[in-house]
């Protein structure tokens, strides 16, 4: 029972009673209201966004009980989210609750069009920017693709083009709870936002639901942590990950534990949430000094591959151009393939073997995207300084892709963050048997760019001609020099 106010009532945290598989909360909310008015707007929302069984208002009158205003969530596809029962006198209503709950609740997840049983997230999509339609819904469904990489089942999304951008929630307070309201009914519980969202944010919108929030950032974090397999790549990610999350730890608790000296630090302890945060900063010194030791390693197997002047050929390019796929036919070894972002996060070499005795190493890296967190980017930036090694680099770029110029451009500007614009490389179009005709054969010449299939090995001599020349022919042009 709760003792509110002549114009409302303040609903505390609803902890024991979680959304979980079922549609509804298992929780109704019973209220008077004092002049016998129907339910308000306020009334509406709290029922939708706390996905409540039932609302009901007893109004009152001359200090007794007058009609009972009912309503309560319809099925996802219904022409009103919300019905609203017709006032009915307090002493005559009679409604079989447990009934009724029962029947809608099966309607609601046979409505909602997914298996219960399926245990993958369930995710909205949502993008609010300023920038032209075309590249939102083109950034939008790069964030579907790599949600599924991550093994997140989308939804539905959600767009929002504002004349200025909320620095509270990102978008208008009213749109999100739209879109948080279609979150609820559609069974979803995440929400990721296509924008990188700071700590305030997450806050600000995590109080408006129950729902998980993250940002494009955090989905990508996720993924590379499922992926990493070398130790290099589990430090660089774990790096990232502690890094990206320590400015958004918040909490309120009041815990006391682990004692500390100093001055302002004497007394009973200090609160939990400063423990959390010194253990992620110790955990990040620690972190940083393992990479700092993979890295002198790393030197050490370069400098061996120097002194055997054994040429070096980087393969890059944007994520799921096929990077693993033309190291494996190139070398004819079995680097994982799969047909999605980041399937492969940690670099491999191969050995490559060329008429007239001559050999390279090709490296496969882990894939290119827009807009790669800052933080993963610091963190990899060890790796990818390797880059720095090779003698020639491969642009590898997915053709088939609608988006491929912009692709091009998003590795080129890393390029240019890692300072190796100057580096010398070849655009090498992959993909090749998805198009129709002469359009690869123009599109290359336009690019003055090499075509292959990398599931098609006689598509490789141009390639192999090329690196050659570049690698082999140049050195002989500077001996002559």
């Amino acid at each position: 029972m709760i003792v509110g106010g002549a114009k409302g009532i303040f609903i505390p945290g609803l902890e024991d009673f979680p959304l979980g598989k079922k549609a509804l909360r298992g929780l109704r909310l019973i209220h008077t209201h004092l002049k016998n008015e129907p339910l308000n707007q306020d009334d509406l929302t709290d029922l939708a966004l706390l996905r409540l069984d039932i609302i009901a208002a007893i109004g009152v009158k001359n200090n007794l009980p007058e009609d009972i205003h009912v309503a309560h969530l319809m099925p996802q596809g219904s022409e009103n989210p919300i019905e609203v029962l017709s006032p009915e006198n307090f002493y005559r209503f009679d409604l079989d609750f447990a009934l009724f709950i029962e029947s809608l609740e099966k309607e609601m997840d046979r409505r909602r069009g997914f298996a219960q049983k399926d245990s993958r997230e369930k995710a909205i999509l949502i993008s609010v920017s300023q920038k032209p339609k075309y590249e939102q819904e083109d950034s939008l469904e790069e964030l579907e693709e790599l949600a599924g990489s991550s093994d997140v089942l989308v939804l539905d999304k959600a767009i929002q083009r504002p004349k200025e951008i909320n620095p509270r929630y990102l978008m208008g307070e009213g749109k999100l709870k739209e879109v948080i309201i279609n979150a609820l009914n559609k069974g979803a519980t995440l929400l990721i936002f296509d924008q990188d969202l700071n700590p305030s944010q997450v806050k600000a919108i995590g109080e408006l639901t129950e729902i998980k929030v993250i940002d494009r950032s955090q989905l990508i974090l996720d993924i590379f942590a499922r992926r990493a397999h070398s130790r290099d790549g589990k430090v660089q990610v774990e790096l990232a990950q502690l890094k990206y999350r320590l400015p958004r730890l918040t909490g309120k608790g009041t815990v006391m534990s682990r004692l500390m000296g100093g001055i302002g630090g004497r007394g009973p302890g200090e609160m939990k949430l400063e423990i959390d945060r010194r253990r992620v900063r110790d955990r990040i010194i620690l972190l940083e000094k393992e990479l700092k030791s993979l890295s002198e390693a790393r030197k050490q197997r370069k400098q061996r591959r120097v002194e055997r002047r054994i040429p070096i050929v980087s393969i890059i390019g944007y994520t799921n151009a096929g990077k693993s796929t033309l190291l494996n036919s190139l070398t004819r070894s079995d680097v994982f393939v799969e047909e999605r972002m980041f399937a492969t996060l940690d670099t491999a070499s191969r050995r490559l073997r060329f008429p007239r005795e001559r050999e390279i190493i090709i490296t496969d890296t882990v894939g290119f995207i827009r807009d790669l967190p800052k933080d993963l980017m610091a963190a990899f930036r060890s790796t990818l300084e390797e880059l720095q090694d090779a003698d020639l680099l491969l642009h590898l770029v997915d053709i088939s892709n609608p988006r491929f110029e912009q692709q091009i451009e998003s590795v080129e500007g890393i390029l240019r963050e890692l300072n190796l614009s100057d580096k010398k490389r070849i655009i090498v179009f992959n993909k090749i048997d998805k198009l129709a005709g002469d359009e690869a054969r123009l599109i290359a010449l336009r690019y003055n760019a090499v075509s292959v299939s990398a599931f098609d090995q006689s598509t490789f001599k141009p390639l192999l001609d090329v690196i050659e020349q570049n690698i082999w022919d140049e050195k002989l042009k500077e001996i002559k020099v």
